[in-house]
């Protein structure tokens, strides 16, 4: 046994040894890089940049003084890497500082536009500059806004002031707890609020004040090149195939049919429309391929110049072209970045697609962006490309066939063709298996047809539609590219009608929210199966299995029975009973922005709609109600209607009037839900627990029942509650936020009136009572 420990030990050494002499240790760079950015923007309460410099520091000085080679200084170097991608986060959040608004406010906002992109309806989304709010001036105003305009009006140009009375809102955060915060992403790409003009809004000619220095004179210079591109190609090709060509080959994504988004989606296609690494390669390998093919027509200069090095940088000046007209999007730089190491590969006699020039890429992304690591786009395309890259390079490892090579022409063809099917499965079936751990991550969804999908349009986008548009764009200066437009639009038809087709066969599987191990482990599991070369890398096969078998074996914590959107206008509680997952819902059309994302966490199978009683209405609230009050006749009124609306209660199913609705929980209690502030307290002497959809200085209610309230809320986030199967006293409530606040949620503490942060995320005085949980978490039905 002795012996045989040893010589595992002595193995595994010699294992380790040989991928330090391989350069692999080199590709967990960005891996350790990523993982501290990643537990920098997790964590609670991260340490200070003074505590992780000092750590950094001496780290890296404990680092050159050890062994290289050896455990300690694989750890070391781990470590410090660790410390280092921490750093890079707190850098990009402080140096990213966006202003996020604090409330939603109806305001006059004027702005220079930077950005637009039309819709399929021929509406608007301007990002603006903002440069003034008035009635009411905001205190504290966002630099930088996105705006809908719906409402008929002469579209303006970028770099041109637009002013309209507009409704702004902050960035919305979770819908769930654990699901994708949005204030996040709209904080590091610089937007401080969304929102939509009420009216047409009016564009005027920029003062010389908004001009900005070169650099957002460039960029506005640049955004108007990309907007004239879409408008080109969108007049050529109307419709679905050119706001789908757009969407190739500028970004703009807004002027696609929902429709055919959502069949893209469901088929699994919706990567084709995101200016990613397939697309930047593509553009890259027609260049390169068609200009090495046009130079080695002339013999005395393919002898005399190395036409490949000049093809290389041929290709590298036009996917820097396809990248400036992208829109910077994070998907399109992360591609550039790739792509232009692996032609800087070839230029300086290298192997242009190898896993170094991807942990290259990778480390370079996260220098300038590690909040990218939190992200799914980042995540996909790295992992796609690092599974087909060790795929690859597996395939030119395996033993040489027996068969000898087909000899006659049409064997030959038919052999090319049978390379080019099996090339394209295996494609779709390693990037779809890499990516899969993700999608059901972050989307909680699976295509199931998304293989059968690649398979019949990879060949059309590979073949058809982007040599098409390649053409025709370097023919555009000229007027000659409508043809050309027109044969990628007929691709793009083609793709569009297996997208439809595809999707009709079923959306594909829904998963729940799973424990965090999953991601975890299946992840690290990925990284060593891909980036290790020796059989030391098949450990990684054993995390993924064992990780699978945890996931699906260990006891599932069941979701809260009552969930409540941040803004308390939509309620959800669950059905007791039934094989099906029932929940029934306080609105017959709930917000599809937040009903579609607690689908698939709360696992509903069928969502039971209110029911609306015949009697009511309330009684208008009086003016300046804090003042005088209600009149007796109209207090009177109102307690009579809430009195019949709490009597007619059942469990199952939400009863409502107008502005209010009730329920009565497993327990026997009653749930009211209320969107008039001026009736809280009516409300709290019927029900056991009021949700108001309204701002109010109520903390709690005096009858002892419990009052979440929107301005609650707003330090809280969305919240999930179990345990209402008992004692309201011992319920169980998992916050979207807790604990100080960050930089993304700290305008949801800010108090105008004082100009001050509160300092922490706090539960409401009636739920401080209650059993609580971090947020994020998952809850169980137990309430322990």
């Amino acid at each position: 046994m002795k012996d045989f420990a040893r010589q595992a030990i002595g193995r595994v050494r010699r294992y380790v040894s040989d991928e330090s002499r391989y350069g692999h240790f080199f590709l967990f760079l960005p891996v350790w890089i990523g993982t501290g950015a990643a537990i920098w923007f997790s964590i609670r309460q991260p340490p200070s940049p003074v505590a992780l410099g000092l750590a950094f520091g001496c780290l890296s000085l404990v680092l050159s003084r050890s062994v290289r080679g050896t455990a300690g200084h694989i750890v070391l170097w781990s470590a410090c890497l660790i410390c280092l991608g921490m750093l890079l986060a707190a850098w990009e959040t402080w140096r990213a500082s966006t202003v996020i608004l604090d409330q939603p406010v109806v305001t006059t906002v004027t702005g220079v536009v930077e950005r637009r992109e039309q819709g399929a309806s021929g509406e608007w989304r301007y990002t603006l500059r903002v440069t003034q709010t008035v009635q009411p001036s905001i205190r504290r105003p966002p630099g930088r806004v996105s705006l809908l305009a719906r409402s008929n009006h002469v579209a303006a140009e970028i770099g041109e002031d637009l002013t309209g009375r507009a409704r702004l809102s902050p960035p919305s955060g979770p819908a769930l707890p654990g699901l994708n915060d949005f204030a996040f992403q709209s904080y590091f790409a610089g937007i401080g609020a969304v929102g939509f003009f009420l009216g047409p809004p009016e564009a005027r000619a920029a003062t010389n004040g908004n001009a900005g220095d070169l650099a957002t004179r460039f960029d506005a210079a640049l955004f108007s090149v990309r907007d004239s591109i879409s408008h080109r190609i969108r007049t050529v090709l109307p419709g679905d195939p050119g706001a789908f060509a757009a969407s190739i080959i500028t970004g703009e994504r807004r002027s696609m049919s929902q429709e055919a988004t959502e069949a893209l989606r469901v088929s699994g296609l919706a990567h084709i429309t995101a200016i990613s690494g397939l697309n930047m390669a593509l553009a890259a390998g027609i260049f390169f391929v068609g200009l090495r093919g046009l130079l080695s027509l002339f013999p005395s200069l393919a002898h005399r110049y190395p036409i490949k090095k000049i093809a290389a940088a041929g290709a590298l000046m036009a996917t820097t072209g396809y990248v400036l007209i992208s829109g910077y999007q994070v998907s399109a730089l992360r591609a550039f970045l790739m792509t232009a190491i692996m032609l800087g590969a070839v230029l300086f006699d290298r192997p242009a697609v190898s896993l170094h020039n991807l942990a290259l890429a990778a480390t370079a992304i996260l220098a300038v962006q590690p909040s990218a690591v939190m992200g799914p786009s980042f995540q996909m395309s790295f992992a796609a490309t690092a599974a087909l890259i060790a795929g690859y390079a597996g395939w030119r490892a395996r033993p040489r066939a027996i068969i000898p090579p087909p000899r006659s022409l049409p064997m030959r063809i038919a052999a090319s063709g049978a390379k080019f099917v099996g090339g394209t499965l295996a494609t779709s079936l390693i990037g779809g298996i890499a990516t899969a751990v993700f999608a059901i991550s972050h989307f909680h969804r699976l295509s199931t047809h998304g293989l059968e999908a690649n398979l019949a349009a990879m060949p059309l986008i590979s073949l058809v539609v982007m040599p098409s548009g390649f053409i025709a764009m370097l023919l555009m200066p000229f007027g000659l590219d409508a043809p050309f437009f027109w044969i990628m639009g007929q691709g793009l038809e083609l793709v569009l009608a297996v997208a439809y087709e595809v999707s009709s066969w079923g959306e594909g599987y829904v998963f729940p929210r799973l424990p965090d191990i999953f991601m975890l482990g299946s992840i690290a599991g990925m990284l060593l199966l891909t980036l290790l070369r020796t059989p030391v890398r098949h450990i990684g096969t054993a995390v993924i299995a064992a990780t699978i078998v945890v996931t699906w074996s260990a006891p599932r914590a069941p979701v809260g029975e009552l969930s409540i959107s941040e803004d308390a206008r939509l309620v959800a509680l669950k059905v007791r009973g039934g094989e099906a997952t029932a929940i029934a819902i306080n609105r017959a059309r709930p917000a599809a922005f937040i009903f579609d994302q607690w689908r698939p966490v709360l696992g509903i199978e069928d969502a039971i709609p209110p029911a609306m009683l015949p009697f009511g209405p309330l009684p208008p609230a009086p003016e300046r109600e804090l003042r005088q009050g209600f009149l007796p006749e109209q207090r009177k009124a109102a307690q009579d209607v809430l009195d019949a609306l709490h009597m007619s209660a059942v469990e199952g199913q939400f009863v409502c009037i107008k502005q209010a609705c009730t329920i009565k929980l497993n327990n026997g209690a009653t749930l009211m839900t209320l969107e008039r502030p001026d009736l809280v307290g009516m409300a709290c002497d019927r029900a056991d627990i009021v949700v108001l959809s309204a701002r109010t200085h109520m903390q709690e209610c005096r009858s002892g029942a419990l009052l979440i309230s929107e301005t609650s809320l707003r330090a809280t986030g969305s919240l999930e509650v179990s345990g209402l199967d008992g004692d309201l006293n011992a319920i169980k409530v998992v916050p979207a936020y807790a604990g100080p606040p960050r930089p993304w949620t700290a305008h949801r503490l800010y108090d105008w009136r004082s100009g001050s942060t509160a300092p922490e995320h706090a539960l409401p005085e009636g739920l401080l009572k209650t059993k609580q949980a971090p947020a994020g978490t998952l809850i169980s039905d137990s309430g322990g």
